[in-house]
């Protein structure tokens, strides 16, 4: 059985996390060197980044976030894109954050479309997190299905839960750290 993230894993998260601890692992994410995971998310979801940067650092993620980069633009414009672009293309995975609101969000499909082309199904995958571990209310756009999902759960051959990257198309699985390696 596999769960998805709920908003209040994502609290305890954050909340396991000081202050410096959150400031620093924001503020890290948004340097451009070296970064080889794009994490692609709604703004209105800010509060949830520390956590989810710690949890695919934590698996050995080096993770990009827009939040705080100085090169962007205050006001989103086509130099804002072109670095998102580049930074996308740049990045050997992208995982979609995906909660109720990135159905608001004009960034989130477009950076996701640019990672399919440039880094193949294979190279994307999506972190969904809603109220309940079962609910599946950040699944609205149909276009969603096509991606692996980040998940906590059982995995064969395993003793205890974990982190693991699930194909529900074939009912397989790799843990995170193996997907993110």
């Amino acid at each position: 059985m596999v769960n998805f993230t709920t908003f209040e894993d994502l609290k305890r998260f954050n909340d396991k996390l000081t202050l410096n601890e959150r400031a620093v692992l924001k503020s890290n994410s948004s340097a451009k060197s070296n970064k080889d995971t794009f994490l692609s998310h709604s703004s209105k979801d800010a509060e949830y980044l520390p956590g989810v940067i710690n949890l695919l650092e934590s698996h050995g993620a080096s993770v990009y976030c827009d939040l705080g980069d100085n090169r962007l633009p205050d006001n989103p414009n086509p130099e804002t894109a072109a670095i998102l672009k580049n930074q996308i293309k740049v990045s050997r995975k992208l995982i979609v954050f995906v909660t109720t609101n990135s159905k608001d969000s004009k960034w989130v499909p477009w950076e996701l479309g640019i990672a399919d082309e440039s880094l193949s199904t294979n190279n994307v995958a999506l972190l969904p997190a809603a109220t309940f571990n079962y609910e599946q209310s950040w699944a609205q756009q149909e276009y969603l299905g096509l991606y692996r999902h980040i998940v906590w759960g059982k995995m064969k051959g395993e003793q205890k839960s974990l982190w693991m990257v699930y194909d529900q198309h074939t009912n397989t699985a790799t843990k995170l750290s193996e997907w993110l390696a």
